[in-house]
């Protein structure tokens, strides 16, 4: 209710100083149409901002509620038409999402995911739909790693390799995910190789750092190929972030 109330007083603060400087009319009357909008943006990018900081929030439902908020407003400022009913409108969006599921990927990433496939041969942990949304969370005290292959729509993965149990043998793990944030933490004395890439968004993997458009990156610990016991990591998102952090 606190956080509530202070988004409605920052809206009517913003909405005041716009009306101040001549740029909206703003009076008891119309205070509403400008306040709800800010409301679904500032929603929104908390929505969004919580996701990348794994402390709840939804990328998609975030980012909707952003682009809704935002068209609301623009039309109260006269540039284009939209209202409240056009939320209708928005639907080819949910096609764009999925558009970006074709696109296709460099080549050698292709190899690499054929490479993973015949790996998992037989035995898939956690084989999710790709037209599903949600949350998949591996943290559980000293859940067993096996072979993943995990896929879906939009939603966060979030795996603690620190609170697990790792076989002494190589385990590959893939996820191809449309929208969302994969986040990953694994001990400093576990054995690892990533190849990930991201179509829109950024990569952090150990410290390393890329953003932007159709960005990739792999790394590899130094004593991977002698170690038996180790993680092969591959990860593809269309829209969102990566990021896997040593501890």
């Amino acid at each position: 209710m606190q956080y509530v109330l202070a988004i409605i007083l920052i809206s009517i603060g913003a909405a005041l100083v716009l009306e101040n400087i001549g740029i909206i009319e703003f009076n008891v009357n119309n205070a509403w149409l400008y306040i709800y909008p800010i409301l679904f943006i500032i929603f929104g990018l908390k929505w969004m901002a919580d996701r990348i900081r794994h402390r709840g929030g939804s990328w998609v439902f975030g980012s909707f509620f952003f682009i809704f908020g935002t068209l609301l407003l623009i039309d109260r400022f006269d540039v284009i038409t939209f209202h409240f009913n056009d939320v209708f409108k928005l639907w080819p969006l949910l096609i764009i999402y999925i558009g970006f599921s074709f696109i296709s990927s460099t080549r050698g990433y292709k190899r690499t995911f054929k490479h993973h496939r015949r790996k998992y041969k037989g035995k898939d942990a956690g084989d999710f739909g790709f037209f599903s949304v949600g949350e998949y969370e591996y943290s559980q005290p000293n859940w067993k790693v096996e072979p993943m292959n995990l896929r879906n729509m939009a939603g966060e993965f979030y795996l603690d390799f620190s609170k697990a149990y790792i076989p002494e043998e190589e385990i590959p793990i893939s996820i191809n995910s449309l929208a969302g944030d994969v986040h990953i933490i694994i001990p400093g004395n576990v054995v690892f190789r990533v190849e990930a890439l991201v179509k829109a968004g950024d990569i952090d993997i150990a410290g390393q750092k890329k953003d932007g458009i159709n960005r990739t990156m792999r790394y590899e610990t130094p004593d991977y190929e002698e170690a038996t016991q180790k993680l092969d990591l591959f990860i593809k998102i269309q829209a969102g972030s990566i990021k896997v952090v040593k501890v």
